[in-house]
């Protein structure tokens, strides 16, 4: 049944839409052609916005970062959840991180860990990538030749390396997953902690009791780990505050490996899909950069993030309101038939491949170099040793508006010890 462009403007406030790959896009493919410029203000439960499916679009915005803002709105969450979430910023107890913040916290904020992601600084971190991504393909060959690769594999190798870069014990890597779930999977009924908006903020206060108690031990113990350099950052001479600080590290524990585990599996998805293209970027391993940006833009970790009119603003004719929301869709932009070449392709050779999943000017991801680097450490240490693979049941996606990609890969294959 086709949907009209209203339809299609709901779906994107629909957690479930995000977890049906087909007719997900279906619907952005609609709103790029009919309507690019689209309001959505008929979705009970959420405030109005636009929605703005091209990539172009989704650039100028991004470039506006002084007229359109992150805050009050930074992504999309039912009005309730926005109320509660106003009241605990006024109380200071709210979640800041970096895509809460614009200039000039951002920026000076920001730079707190900029150095730790620098290129400098991931060419010292590769050895070790590789050293655990060795670990996991291992450990698919430990697993006897078929497993979940989601559950298994792919969320424990980017969780390994983002913690163990921030300083966190092992024994607790377990912990951090759950709550990253519970976080990101706020609105699927597998990981979801709860369905009221107390419940999920109540995932947050955990997230804050752990790292503040970590800060605590760095700034009495400063140790040589990212965990360190937050805990004992100063602006204008002064400490961050505690809900601050532990904003930073949440940002970089959770978004530092949920959204990387999210590529490595929807990457081998579309390697076990694509056939030809597996053999292509195994007979052709110098195609591995190109191949890894393209299971980035086929997965698009990130689904969205909003931004605020500060005045109004017209785009494609339509006049934005100050004071109104935009949804930047993120899916949509990286299938835009103006700047993709047959975009529902999966092509690993695909140059040039100008995707927006990491954002674009001066919220560009702080961890997109790393997240290259575990990805292509992955994909270069599995593929030589893979002799076989192929699906052993139905991939699942999870339900989100804001993060995510598969949670359920079974996987049946033959790999080289």
């Amino acid at each position: 049944m086709s949907l009209t462009v209203d339809e299609a403007g709901r779906m994107l406030a629909n957690p479930g839409a995000y977890a049906d790959d087909r007719r997900f896009h279906e619907s952005l493919a609609l709103l790029r052609r009919e309507s690019p410029v689209h309001r959505v203000d008929d979705v009970p439960a959420y405030n109005p916005f636009w929605a703005i499916t091209k990539h172009a679009d989704v650039l100028e915005i991004e470039r506006n970062h002084q007229l359109f803002l992150n805050a009050p709105r930074p992504v999309l969450a039912t009005a309730e959840f926005d109320e509660l979430n106003r009241q605990r910023e006024e109380q200071g107890v709210a979640l800041r991180t970096l895509i809460h913040m614009d200039d000039p916290d951002h920026r000076v904020i920001r730079a707190i860990g900029a150095d730790w992601f620098r290129p400098r600084a991931m060419r010292a971190l590769e050895p070790r990538v590789k050293e655990l991504a060795k670990r996991y393909v291992d450990r698919m060959v430990e697993r006897g030749g078929e497993c979940d690769f989601v559950q298994d594999i792919a969320v424990h190798f980017p969780l390994y390396v983002i913690l163990s870069l921030l300083g966190l014990p092992e024994s607790d890597f377990d912990r951090m997953l759950k709550l990253t779930q519970e976080l990101f999977g706020g609105d699927d009924t597998e990981f979801q902690r709860g369905t009221t908006p107390e419940e999920k903020l109540q995932v947050l206060l955990e997230f804050f009791a752990y790292f503040q108690e970590l800060t605590q031990a760095r700034r009495i113990d400063p140790t040589d780990d990212l965990a360190s350099a937050i805990a004992n950052a100063r602006i204008d001479g002064e400490p961050l505050n505690d809900f601050d600080t532990a904003s930073y590290y949440v940002i970089i524990a959770t978004a530092g490996h949920d959204t990387t585990s999210s590529t490595i599996s929807g990457g081998l998805h579309a390697l076990i899909q694509n056939p030809g293209e597996l053999a292509r970027l195994r007979d052709k391993p110098e195609l591995m950069p190109l191949a890894v940006d393209e299971m980035i833009r086929w997965v698009t970790p990130v689904k969205e993030f909003m931004r605020t009119a500060t005045k109004d603003y017209e785009l494609r004719g339509v006049t934005i309101r100050e004071g109104d929301s935009v949804l930047l869709s993120y899916p949509s932009a990286n299938r835009d038939e103006e700047v993709f070449a047959d975009p529902f392709r999966f092509d690993v050779g695909r140059d040039p491949n100008k995707h927006l999943a990491f954002g674009f000017g001066v919220h560009y991801c702080l961890g997109a170099a790393l997240a290259r680097i575990e990805v292509r450490a992955f994909y270069e240490e599995l593929l030589p040793r893979l002799r076989s693979i192929e699906l052993a049941g139905e991939p699942e996606n999870i339900a989100t508006l804001f993060v995510g990609g598969l949670k359920r890969l079974p996987v049946r294959y033959d790999i080289a010890p």
